[in-house]
């Protein structure tokens, strides 16, 4: 160890100042690997922060893409819902048009008929009215000779 120690301490003779400049080589290297392992250290960590901070984008930016395929999947099912629902809600109008339809013509056709017996009755009223006022001049008739008769008899 003294020597080693003297060394370092004598000055430089030819044999020394290359053990010396080795020395200082290794003493540099040294310390080169010390600041070059704290710089790889640190290295290692910004690129460990780094790609841990990639990762987490990495995984936000497919979470906000899953989200909007989500979304655009949300979407297309209500479009779909909602061209099936105007399919039916105009199917259905159609079926109700239909079906109100048929029923104006079975309710047309009822009154139809209803028209009809209306009318044979009203036609039927007509007569007897008819006859009623024919028996009612005769009636009259009758009265006027009853009376002229009596009058003439009073006399």
């Amino acid at each position: 160890m003294d020597f080693f120690l003297e060394d370092l301490t004598s000055p430089a003779s030819p044999n020394n100042g290359h053990e010396d400049q080795h020395l200082a080589e290794n003493t540099d290297s040294g310390s080169l690997r010390e600041k070059s392992s704290s710089g790889s250290m640190t290295e290692l960590q910004e690129q460990h922060s780094s790609s841990s901070i990639d990762v987490i984008s990495k995984r936000a930016q497919e979470l906000v893409e899953k989200i909007n395929n989500s979304r655009a999947s949300n979407q297309k099912v209500m479009d779909s819902f909602q061209e099936n629902l105007l399919a039916k809600v105009t199917e259905t109008c159609l079926l109700m048009k239909e079906h109100m339809y048929t029923v104006y013509e079975d309710n047309g056709n009822e009154m139809q008929v209803k028209l009809q017996e209306l009318s044979e009755v009203l036609e039927s009223c007509t007569k007897l009215n008819n006859e009623l006022l024919e028996a009612n001049r005769a009636l009259a008739s009758l009265r006027e000779g009853l009376a002229v008769s009596q009058t003439s008899e009073s006399q």
